[in-house]
């Protein structure tokens, strides 16, 4: 059996540049894995079969499950139909959060079979296969800071971002991210982030110079319907949060706090608890 971290990301920039004629958006976006992970385990099976169990009953466990689909495709494009595993997923990402917690838990299964199955396959290779099955799979499999473009699987490794603490926030609703793209393609955009400058901020390893510029394209669709998110983020930085904004489709929202400010961190996630709006919170940091 081997077992390995799944980390979750968030967007410090999130844009929207265009549409593919098969539907796939182009995108420009600044992603970064924090130290929030769910955690799998992978053990051989005696029979053919892929079998996943998870700590959340709300999780599929057959072939609509992106784990079940990574270890289908690796099987079948390796040649192997003979190899089975059982896989264990411990939940600890929340679900439908704009956190990629279903592409993290599948890029986990790439590198984990390539490993168990002895596949030696390189990373490129894993990448290949995995942008398939979701745009947002090649940059969880190399994780860290990037700037991500194309569909989402043109990654250009940035340097890492500057330490600090960060405060996950993730309201009780769940996001289609379908239904949040949809959307956006109805009604123009009217304020691109500056992913170029965020880019710029990362290198000089300027904090402010990043929390200054946070952006998601996505935000203004997703608060326009659910209020709570902008209550969310209007708590984070009154109580000292350098920046906030929400991640990915959403609903969760992140702010950033100086490494100096963990109370400020600590007092923003007793207020979101006290008040009850938000009842899967988390103080991390960038990896």
């Amino acid at each position: 059996m081997i077992t390995r971290k799944a980390y979750a990301k968030i967007n410090l920039g999130l844009d929207v540049i265009g549409r593919r004629d098969d539907g796939y958006h182009l995108v420009r976006m600044i992603m970064q894995s924090i130290d929030l992970y769910d955690e799998l385990s992978f053990t051989e099976r005696d029979d053919n079969n892929i079998v996943i169990t998870a700590t959340d009953p709300r999780i599929p466990t057959d072939e609509h499950n992106l784990i079940w689909k990574a270890a289908d495709q690796l099987k079948t494009h390796c040649n192997i139909p003979q190899k089975g595993v059982t896989i264990h997923l411990e939940k600890h990402i929340p679900m439908a959060a704009g956190m990629a917690g279903g592409s993290t838990d599948a890029a986990a299964t790439y590198i984990a079979l390539n490993e168990l199955w002895n596949l030696n396959l390189s990373t490129e290779e894993l990448c290949s296969l995995a942008v398939k099955k979701g745009a947002d799979i090649p940059y969880c499999i190399k994780g860290g800071t990037a700037l991500s473009e194309g569909i989402g699987e043109e990654l250009t490794p940035l340097r890492d971002m500057p330490s600090c603490h960060i405060v996950i926030a993730k309201p009780q609703l769940d996001v289609s991210t379908a239904w949040a793209y949809t959307t956006l393609d109805s009604a123009p955009i009217e304020d691109h982030p500056d992913i170029d400058g965020i880019q710029k901020a990362i290198e000089a390893h300027d904090l402010k110079g990043i929390t200054d510029r946070l952006g998601n394209v996505l935000e203004p669709i997703t608060a326009g319907r659910y209020p709570v998110i902008e209550e969310i983020r209007q708590i984070l930085l009154a109580n000292g949060a350098m920046g906030a904004r929400m991640s990915g489709s959403g609903p969760t929202v992140f702010g950033i706090f100086e490494n100096k400010a963990l109370t400020n961190a600590e007092n923003a996630v007793k207020e979101l608890r006290s008040r009850g709006i938000s009842p899967e919170l988390f103080i991390t940091k960038p990896l």
